[in-house]
């Protein structure tokens, strides 16, 4: 601890109810937990020990609040503004992170409130104050210095160059480009939160040459290396969440397949494909306070067949879903066949209104994209079905309800 390159204080209202805090860095699109600390006169100290320039991010469980701040190996300052478990401003008051929330902050405004204002002068004369207060800001949002010293904040430099660069609207890709940035750029890539949405476009934009174009980036990047391990770990993720199954597959085989040491990235990625690949045994859960049910644990559930369902009140498309499964329930339970409802919600108001219509076994950690489901069941949308057989076997992965109905012959 007290060799700590740089601390973090986040510092907070009194009515703000948390206790613990949990701080994160990156590694590509994965948060790393770096430690979690207890509140100390209202505010939370992380001592970080290693040099370490990128995006970080503090989530409080108790009160289900995130948000994100850089590291450029400096001093962090952040003061929330709240009431209890809600935190109605973040406030950025270092140098570097006051410096990328006013460019952020100009840039929104010139994408979203600049145009606005200019259509709204039409309805004013010049010689009414509101007139010149919108000019004024206008001047403001137009002339804002973006400029950054890249000696003075590398961090921030490099994230508006390549941002702007890759990922600017309207910005066409060059595939070869993208190969020799994602090959080349220092390890900023890795914690900087470019590295999955550059590689969702160069996998969208490579059209019927899908395969050819990884096996391209693959090979420059060195597979057996470590930016070449994450880059496929993404790669697997990307795929699995287009549904593309057959490639996804070709790419975790190869992954299993690698000689070289893999990293823990990788590995996990290996492991949360494994653990919901058809034939495999669905890893146990305990349940927090699951309704309609005296088990405690998905295996306490004894069925012929369970239909497990990743959802959340907040997703249209599980509405879209629900209503057929509510449907068909009746039959399903006639058959021998049970469902276990497992909710990604954060509002347990929300969760619960939507709970009390939904007839089957229903659990959530009410911890959002936090839950510990996402990793274990590799879970990437919602809404996610697996049936499972009566040894906890998973015998179909579907993609619908309709689906669900077709495999267990209820339609």
């Amino acid at each position: 601890m007290l060799l700590a390159q740089f601390s973090v204080k986040v510092s907070a209202d009194k009515d703000f109810l948390a206790t613990e805090a949990y701080f994160y860095t990156l590694n590509g699109s994965k948060d790393v937990l770096a430690s979690k600390v207890l509140r100390k006169d209202n505010s939370w100290i992380l001592k970080y020990p290693k040099n370490y320039v990128g995006m970080m991010k503090v989530y409080f469980p108790t009160s289900n609040i995130s948000f994100s701040f850089i590291s450029e190996n400096s001093d962090v300052d952040i003061s929330v503004a709240s009431q209890p478990n809600m935190a109605n401003e973040v406030r950025y008051n270092d140098r570097s992170n006051k410096l990328m929330d006013d460019i952020q902050s100009q840039e929104r405004k010139k994408q979203v409130i600049l145009p606005a204002l200019a259509q709204m002068k039409t309805y004013y004369k010049s010689s009414e104050p509101f007139y010149s207060a919108m000019e004024s800001e206008i001047f403001a949002i137009k002339n804002f210095n973006s400029v950054v010293d890249q000696d003075a904040h590398p961090f921030i430099s490099y994230y508006l160059e390549n941002y702007k660069k890759y990922l600017s609207e309207g910005r066409k890709l060059d595939a070869e480009e993208v190969v020799r940035f994602i090959a080349g750029s220092n390890n900023m890539l890795e914690t900087s939160t470019l590295l999955q949405p550059i590689l969702t476009a160069y996998i969208q934009g490579s059209g019927a040459n899908t395969a050819a174009a990884i096996d391209k980036l693959l090979n420059d990047v060195i597979i057996e290396s470590p930016r070449g391990q994450i880059v496929l770990s993404e790669i697997i993720d990307i795929l699995d969440s287009f549904g593309t199954t057959a490639l996804k597959d070709k790419y975790l085989g190869l992954a299993k397949n690698l000689k070289c040491v893999i990293t823990d990235r990788l590995a996990s990625t290996i492991a949360a494909n494994q653990n919901t690949a058809l034939g495999a045994k669905f890893p146990n859960l305990s349940f927090i306070s699951a309704s309609n049910t005296k088990a405690t644990s998905l295996y306490d559930v004894k069925a012929k067949n369970k239909v497990i369902l990743f959802w959340a009140s907040t997703c249209p498309h599980c509405e879209n879903q629900l209503p057929l499964l509510i449907e068909h329930y009746a039959k399903m339970k006639e058959n021998g066949i049970e469902v276990i409802g497992l909710s990604l919600d954060t509002d347990r108001k929300s969760y619960e209104g939507r709970t009390k219509d939904l007839p089957w076994i229903n659990d959530s950690e009410l911890k959002g994209w936090y839950s510990s489901y996402v990793d274990q069941y590799n879970i990437h949308a919602t809404p996610t079905f697996f049936i499972l057989d009566a040894e906890n076997k998973i015998v179909s992965k579907p993609d619908s309800a309709n689906e669900v109905f077709e495999f267990l012959k209820l339609k």
